[in-house]
């Protein structure tokens, strides 16, 4: 019997990686969906809805965004 493969992965990111998209250039095969833009600087970190990624901004954040 087989085991299930966790597959849920965290990155940190910081202003150089914006504006953010999952899933990100070189993303492995079981990540490959249709791209979505995700807002880390609200709240700090966003976890993609289709793979489960949860993205963590660090580091300052971009002068004039609010």
């Amino acid at each position: 019997m087989s085991q299930a493969k966790d597959t849920a992965r965290e990155v940190t990111v910081t202003a150089h990686d914006l504006p953010l998209h999952c899933p990100q250039p070189g993303a492995p095969l079981w990540a490959r969906h249709p791209r979505v833009f995700l807002d880390v600087l609200k709240t700090g970190e966003m976890k993609c809805p289709y793979c489960g990624t949860n993205y963590r901004f660090t580091g300052e954040a971009p002068k004039g965004h609010h």
